[in-house]
């Protein structure tokens, strides 16, 4: 296996640890609630309270990547987070505002994380391998997601909700040392990339010149504004059923937890098969010629405009294996917009592509924090999920039509 794809599969697992460690409490909230006696607003509370921390060292992550080098920051933001895994538990059994505070600090020691690969694969990956690479590296977050829906609604139902905090939380401490040994922040640090490979990197990829950020261009370019606001939108429908689908089957269709779980498993194994796909035909297409902006803004089209229209179809379906086949095509859909938002940061500051993921995962943190709290409120006030949907689909309308106006893959920031 070629250096830089050993890179892309390391780091599709730490993200995979990453997402286990994330999406581990939606399924065990449910255990939580009851042991716990949480209202729907205050279990809302607490699945969004990881998104303050997330949201609040993206910028800085990207920064401390391209300034220090992605691998290290991989490293530490692994170890963080994995240690505020391990003590949920302890946090929740003091109290409620101690389990926020952990929540948090989770949120802090994953937002680094992404920003330290996309850094990475500026100095990795060449450019018509982009889509899918970073397409394979985010469909981590999908396995994990599944894995952890899986494995949690077993876990919680054998032997108690505490116990997958401390399994998850101690496997990724041991895969943070077994990275250690493995990566490398660039081809020329790396000892056993062959000849060919070098040759390869050396004409496609960045340097390791640490050149400084330019603040200015970055804030003041209507293409990476339009990136912020589609990426928003797509993680407002991506979020919201994170945190809140395991909930819609148990109460809106009266499933078991366990039974919740392997159903929220389907759409999610439906969004990891479509990403890589979507990945390799956005390359594909790239590899014919094909403008390379005329492919991100496909890509988005797709994945927001297709999505939004099966959030609506599943407004109206009646039973779990309907709602299941439209959750399918929603977050099926919605996996095209991956290969328009991730490598766009690469297309157009492939120098500091670990900044620019940074502040746009800032803003596509937002809706961790108020759509999954909206989602809580909407389900307290109108006792469905009829307007959790809507609102959804009503975000990915919009931020297909700004990224198809304003959208852009030129290189723009040398």
């Amino acid at each position: 296996m070629q250096a830089r794809h050993s890179l892309v599969l390391a780091s599709f697992f730490a993200l995979f640890i990453a997402y286990l460690d994330r999406v581990n409490i939606s399924v065990a909230a449910i255990a939580m609630q009851e042991t716990l006696g949480w209202s729907e607003t205050e279990k809302g509370f607490v699945l969004s309270s990881f998104f303050i921390g997330y949201m609040a060292a993206q910028i800085l992550g990207g920064v401390l990547a391209d300034k220090y080098g992605g691998k290290r920051v991989l490293i530490w933001s692994m170890v963080a987070w994995s240690i505020f895994t391990i003590l949920t538990p302890i946090a929740a059994s003091a109290s409620f505002f101690a389990l926020i505070l952990i929540r948090i600090g989770l949120g802090l020691g994953e937002a680094p994380l992404s920003p330290a690969v996309l850094s990475l694969f500026g100095r990795w990956i060449p450019e018509n391998e982009r889509s899918r690479a970073v397409a394979i590296y985010s469909s981590a977050a999908i396995a994990g997601t599944i894995a952890a829906l899986l494995v949690t609604g077993f876990t919680v139902a054998r032997f108690g909700w505490q116990s997958v905090f401390y399994v998850f939380g101690a496997a990724g401490l041991i895969y943070a040392l077994w990275l250690n040994r493995t990566i490398h922040e660039s081809p020329d640090l790396h000892p056993n990339v062959s000849s060919s490979e070098r040759a390869l990197l050396a004409g496609s990829v960045i340097s390791e010149d640490r050149a400084p950020i330019p603040w200015k261009t970055i804030w003041s370019l209507p293409a990476i504004w339009a990136l912020l606001v589609t990426f928003f939108c797509t993680s407002w429908s991506l979020y919201v059923f994170m945190s809140w689908m395991p909930s819609y089957f148990t109460s809106v269709h009266g499933l078991d937890i366990g039974s919740a779980g392997i159903y929220t498993m389907a759409p999610w194994a439906a969004m990891f098969v479509m990403m890589n796909v979507a990945g390799w035909i956005a390359d594909g297409l790239i590899s014919r010629r094909w403008n390379i902006t005329t492919v991100r803004k496909m890509m988005q089209t797709i994945g927001l405009l297709g999505s939004a229209a099966f959030l609506l179809v599943t407004r109206f379906v009646t039973t779990p294996e309907m709602a299941l086949l439209s959750l399918c095509g929603a977050l099926g859909l919605l996996a095209f917009a991956y290969s328009g938002s991730a490598p766009n940061v690469l297309d157009i500051a492939p120098r500091f592509g670990g900044v620019v993921f940074g502040v746009m995962n800032t803003l596509g943190t937002l809706p961790g924090i108020i759509g999954v709290a909206t989602a809580g409120w909407l389900v307290d006030t109108t006792g469905s999920y009829d307007s959790v949907l809507l609102l959804a689909a009503s975000v990915s309308v919009f931020g297909a039509v700004v990224y198809i106006v304003f959208g852009s893959a030129k290189q723009l920031i040398e």
